[in-house]
């Protein structure tokens, strides 16, 4: 059994984790951490746990009664806490915010897309979990630059859900504003670029195309639905085998050659990927769920990975039927 640890458990990420490890049929979570919420039940803060567990928040914890601990914390509170903190030499970290994503000198995670670095993962201590938006667009890119495709320009429009902004309260994420309306935010400059830059380049060290990103706020809770589209000399059939032999041994990652919709992978950990070619242009579309394969349901297939389980376990879940 996995005993587990959770630093931050308050918001909508890990309440998806919490949901997650409490089936895992090899997991156990020893304590969720937040200050703000200690002595609450969690199905205080996360009522759809109710009748799930009887797990309560913490304000303290013990680093040595776990073999895993998961971030659930904003940007730039997993690197203070680590610094802060006597780590275990044994204890494994699966990190779900962005401090560690990028390489830079003395950083030992590794970058956590199980569709790209599974073979360092199988082996791995720290695991630096990718963002939302860059797991979409990655998966949607790593057969292109894996086959050395990706020499012009990348133009992707991605629209997010609400979740996508997290529980704080903002004028952009409540209900009243975000509610039939649709808004564009940080266009050419969202902080996911530079790990999309870095994995690409990691399979295609020739890259060097810009990436043209417009991100979309989503009048909708979760998901993330991308449309990219590239100059690509081959023709469909070749790309689409491309793309089937890459995932072909990926457990979450399916190309359909029907056109995809986002409630095909919400409430899963699915990324479903359509193709289409228009004239020299090629059309890719990439769905996933922006909570689970995009943030909590990968770091459970990385937990899995870590511990040699097989991908799929405690990760089989369905869409709705609607």
């Amino acid at each position: 059994m996995i005993k587990v640890g959770i630093i931050g458990g308050a918001g909508y990420t890990a309440g998806e984790l919490i949901r997650l490890l409490i089936n895992h049929p090899d997991a156990e979570i020893m304590f969720i951490h937040s200050t703000s919420n200690a002595g609450k039940k969690i199905y205080q803060v996360h009522s759809g746990l109710m009748g799930e567990t009887e797990l309560e928040f913490c304000s303290t914890f013990d680093l040595t009664t776990i073999d895993l601990l998961f971030f659930c914390t904003p940007h730039g509170q997993s690197r203070k806490f680590m610094e802060s903190n006597a780590i275990p030499s044994e204890l494994k970290i699966i990190d779900l915010s962005n401090d560690f994503r990028l390489e830079e000198e003395g950083n030992e995670f590794v970058y956590g897309l199980p569709e790209l670095n599974r073979k360092y993962l199988n082996r791995g201590k720290y695991v630096a979990n990718p963002g939302c938006f860059a797991t979409a667009i990655q998966l949607a890119l790593l057969p292109l630059a894996k086959n050395l495709l990706l020499n012009n320009e990348i133009h992707i429009t991605a629209i997010t859900g609400s979740t996508g902004a997290g529980q704080g309260l903002s004028t952009t994420s409540h209900f009243s504003w975000r509610t039939d309306n649709v808004s564009v935010y940080k266009p050419f400059t969202h902080q996911h670029l530079a790990e999309i830059h870095q994995s690409l380049k990691s399979l295609q060290t020739s890259f060097n195309s810009s990436i043209n990103f417009i991100p979309v706020r989503g009048n909708f809770t979760r998901g993330i639905f991308a449309s990219i589209y590239i100059d690509c000399p081959l023709d469909l059939p070749e790309i689409e085998k491309l793309y089937e032999d890459y995932y072909d041994d990926h457990s979450f990652t399916f190309i359909s050659k029907e056109n995809i919709d986002l409630k095909q992978v919400v409430n899963t950990n699915k990324c479903l990927i359509h193709l289409e070619k228009h004239g020299n242009k090629l059309l890719i579309l990439s769905a996933i769920d922006n909570l689970l394969k995009g943030a909590s349901g990968q770091a459970v297939h990385n937990m899995n990975l870590l511990f040699g389980l097989q991908e799929k376990v405690g990760l089989h879940l369905k869409p709705s039927a609607f």
